[in-house]
């Protein structure tokens, strides 16, 4: 049996993977597999603060176990296989009492159950495009049970991350705690003796970066290429001690949300990567952006925001004429392309007049 999950928090505070190890924690099944934790199309003005949402496989489990967590003191295990599905009544009576105790005042929770996946399509149009709730509900119709809290628009990301079949994918170990203090230059060791993790510390800008930004329950998360070395990762860490923590699957640094696309045929709210050339060169707006054009027989604008800081240092530097390929969500108003990163083809050459050469004798600029 499948369950999802999502919309659970909101710009208040709150965190759906939270919720997951609740459910977990109170469920009379196992874990089948690592949770999965599914980030959803960036560019959607409504998406939730950690635009997130889990996928549980769970029933009776068999064959060898692993351990991916520990709650409140208690290991958690996942099973290579099931031997026997879950309870439906069981397990949505758990899921409508969580959530309806962790959810925030303005979220739009919804749980989908199902005992078979929905169709892969519904991943790849909630990572890449905007999708209505009603076009999801027509695709559970007959094949799930589901329930929606306040309009329940979290039924699309509940149903994308179900749907999601992995090719590629990373991990995530996330903690979660009350008291989060964390010894900055155990972090930077951690970094630099496991190469197959990432996002840990930003050494430009001189902060750790597994910690959130926001508030919420989790305390650091960890990325990584393999779940062994996730494991390594947090014995290096000095930290306050955490309530709990547990191992996800997930499709982060993944580029799922990409699409290769011509200028003409790009639309709002999408996640595109788009090659031409610079034909209006950088220059900086209100609030420290910086905005230029591409062109490959048609035009569109391309903005690094100011918080990208060093990034911006590089597209300040582009000339009309170079040639780039462009990555980013596409904002519908005004319309233009948010850099996510940047691959620079070729570079136009620029000739620019240098100063005439100096007399050795009287010491001024000799003239021509």
């Amino acid at each position: 049996m499948w369950v999802g999950i999502d919309d659970t928090d909101s710009v208040q505070g709150g965190c759906t993977t939270y919720v997951a190890t609740e459910v977990i924690t109170q469920m009379e099944y196992d874990l089948i597999g690592l949770p999965r934790l599914v980030r959803l199309n960036p560019n959607i003005p409504w998406k939730t603060r950690g635009n997130g949402a889990m996928a549980l496989h769970v029933g009776i489990g068999g064959g060898k176990r692993h351990m991916i967590g520990e709650i409140e003191g208690k290991p958690v295990y996942c099973y290579s296989h099931r031997k026997r599905e879950a309870n439906f009544s069981e397990m949505a009576a758990l899921l409508e009492k969580i959530i309806r105790r962790h959810m925030k005042r303005d979220a739009q929770p919804a749980y989908v159950i199902s005992t078979r996946k929905p169709p892969a399509s519904l991943y790849w149009k909630a990572v890449r495009t905007l999708v209505e709730k009603e076009e999801v509900m027509a695709e559970l119709d007959g094949t799930a049970e589901y329930r929606l809290y306040n309009g329940g628009r979290g039924i699309i990301g509940a149903s994308a991350a179900i749907s999601w079949r992995p090719g590629d994918r990373t991990y995530e170990l996330i903690t979660y705690g009350n008291e989060k203090w964390i010894e900055r230059e155990s972090v930077i060791a951690m970094d630099r003796a496991c190469p197959g993790t990432f996002n840990n510390y930003d050494y430009r800008n001189e902060y750790i970066a597994l910690l959130p930004k926001s508030t919420s329950p989790v305390f650091y998360g960890i990325r990584g290429d393999s779940v062994e070395e996730l494991y390594r990762a947090k014995e290096m860490l000095v930290t306050s001690k955490e309530e709990r923590w547990l191992i996800f699957e997930t499709n982060q640094a993944t580029d799922d949300h990409l699409q290769r696309k011509k200028i003409s045929q790009v639309k709002p709210y999408e996640s595109v990567i788009v090659e031409g050339c610079v034909k209006r060169e950088p220059y900086v707006i209100k609030g420290g952006h910086l905005i230029f054009s591409i062109s490959d027989g048609h035009e569109i604008d391309c903005t690094a925001y100011e918080p990208t800081k060093e990034f911006r240092d590089v597209v300040k530097e582009l000339r009309r004429g170079d040639e780039v390929v462009v990555y980013g969500g596409v904002r519908k108003q005004p319309f233009t392309i948010n850099i996510e990163k940047m691959k620079v083809l070729n570079l136009v050459e620029v000739y620019q007049k240098r100063e005439n050469p100096v007399c050795p004798v009287c010491k001024k600029h000799m003239k021509s």
